[in-house]
């Protein structure tokens, strides 16, 4: 093996993803995903704290991107609302990279364990949701219900999304999902 090649990162999540995919996730070792990517397990655990984690990094930027998009909604604008952009965002974010978001996917829904990690990953989610809208001034607990409506919106979009053909528009279901949302909780 040589002692650096660009794109180790990159290189350690496909060779995870594709050896997930042939063998399962529980069969895999980090040896294997090294050795498929040509590097080493110490070059994988600069990377990466366990295997789980090539899965779950970017949750990270994810989080980012939502407060990010919730701290920058113009002045005025409804905690709902601010919480549908800052996902709107997150669905092209989402839609750029389908094929990999989709692999991903199928490794999870095959396993317990990143299931729970994936709850734990959309709760921590919602917990940065309401806290951005806190910080725009909004009370509780409409800060707490509207980061959890959006949470749920986004999960159930999503779901629908990988559930569908390739191609499909995620922001376009995450769009519906909120109107459907406003329907059933208008007056009348």
């Amino acid at each position: 093996m040589s002692r650096w090649e660009p794109n180790a990162r990159g290189r350690l999540e496909q060779a995870a993803l594709e050896l997930y995919i042939e063998r399962g996730y529980e069969q895999t070792t980090v040896a294997e995903i090294a050795r498929r990517a040509g590097l080493t397990e110490r070059t994988f655990f600069r990377h990466f704290a366990d295997k789980r984690e090539v899965l779950f990094h970017g949750a990270r930027q994810l989080q980012e991107l939502l407060v990010g998009s919730v701290l920058d909604a113009p002045v005025g604008t409804a905690p709902i609302e601010a919480v549908a952009a800052a996902l709107d965002s997150a669905g092209a974010s989402f839609q750029e990279r389908e094929e990999g978001v989709r692999r991903r996917q199928t490794v999870i829904s095959a396993n317990a364990e990143l299931q729970e990690r994936e709850l734990i990953k959309l709760a921590a989610l919602s917990a940065a949701l309401a806290g951005a809208l806190r910080e725009r001034g909004v009370a509780e607990p409409a800060a707490g219900l509207a980061a959890e409506a959006g949470t749920a919106v986004f999960r159930i979009s999503f779901a629908r999304w990988i559930a569908g053909p390739e191609g499909g528009e995620l922001r376009l279901l995450i769009r519906e999902s909120f109107e459907q949302l406003r329907a059933v909780t208008s007056a009348g």
